[in-house]
């Protein structure tokens, strides 16, 4: 019976693939609300939606991180037997 080990997925979890993705589209969004001119801000009600969707976006990806980081997915890995080599 070959022996398992786990190891951890790491830079291919999907999680942090994902907060990868949103975290670009928050620094987008969050430096697009910066420069923002006040009158499109008047548009929304008064509203920064970018940087306020921004800054969401950023938090967001942060906890994906902090759960991929938290609970990392265990890959089991087989440890290559004597017949097959």
């Amino acid at each position: 019976m070959a022996e398992q080990r786990k190891k951890k997925a790491g830079a291919f979890d999907i999680r942090v693939v994902i907060a990868l993705l949103i975290g670009i589209y928050g620094v987008v969004l969050t430096i697009l609300g910066i420069i923002a001119d006040p009158k499109e801000v008047d548009k929304a009600a008064g509203i920064n939606i970018n940087l306020w969707g921004g800054i969401a976006m950023l938090v967001f990806a942060a906890i994906f991180v902090g759960w991929a980081r938290l609970r990392p997915i265990a890959v089991p890995v087989e440890k290559p037997s004597e017949e097959s080599a």
